[in-house]
Parts: C-alpha cells; structure tokens; sequence
C-alpha cells in the first residue's frame, strides 16, 4: 500500500512527531511504501538544522535522515510554513551563509503534496 504522511508537530516539545517517525518506520519494515513526508504548521522545525538535541536524547531529526536515505522517501518542508519560521535553503535565504534547511529535507509548495496525495492509498496526519 503507498501512504503519504503529513506531520504538524514539531521536532520536540510533544510526542506527535516522534510517534509519527515511528508509525512511518513500522510501514516500511511491513514492506509498504511512502511516497512523501509532509511536514507543515509546527511540523516543520524537523527540518531546522539549528535543532540541537541534549547528548542523552533521541535525536529525531537524524532518524527522520536516516529513513530518507535508507528508503528513499522525500522528507518535504511546506515552503510557506517554513519561511515563516526562519527554515531557509539557499534558494530563499537572503544572505546565502544564513540557510538552516538539514540534509535530506526539501522545501516543497503545496503542489507537490497535492500530487502525491493524488498517488496514494492513505493519507495520514499525524
């Protein structure tokens, strides 16, 4: 079955992002597929790369990392939400040293989650 997950907690503070990890990393391990991570609203400090976890804590951000390359799944940061939190790559930063955007994550509008969406058999938001 191809799911697509839409995340609105951020990277620490509650459960909801973690748990979703977790839910995302269960899916693959049964052997279904994720065409795209949606990350949106408060979601989208998973993709900060300032985020600097305690050395005693799960470090979700790597996790989330992590899952993207070992099964290819697109980690998308909802462009507008991202900007407005200060998560910039090189294309909307406006001093290039400024980018925070972490390795693996893609600002992405929401075109691109309308379609994957169209692709899937489940949507789920977490």
């Amino acid at each position: 079955m191809r799911y697509v997950l839409a995340i609105k907690s951020p990277v620490y503070g509650s459960q909801g992002a973690f748990f979703a990890y977790q839910f995302a990393n269960a899916l693959l391990q049964k052997g279904h597929q994720i065409n795209q991570i949606f990350f949106f609203q408060q979601g989208v400090s998973n993709g900060n790369n300032c985020v600097s976890p305690a050395n005693d804590e799960f470090n979700l951000q790597k996790a989330w990392q992590q899952l993207s390359q070992q099964y290819q799944v697109p980690l998308h940061l909802c462009i507008a939400a991202s900007q407005r939190r200060g998560i910039v790559d090189h294309t909307t930063a406006s001093k290039p040293k400024q980018q925070n955007l972490a390795e693996h994550f893609i600002l992405a509008g929401l075109g691109e989650f309308s379609r994957a969406m169209l692709e899937a058999d489940r949507v789920i938001t977490l």
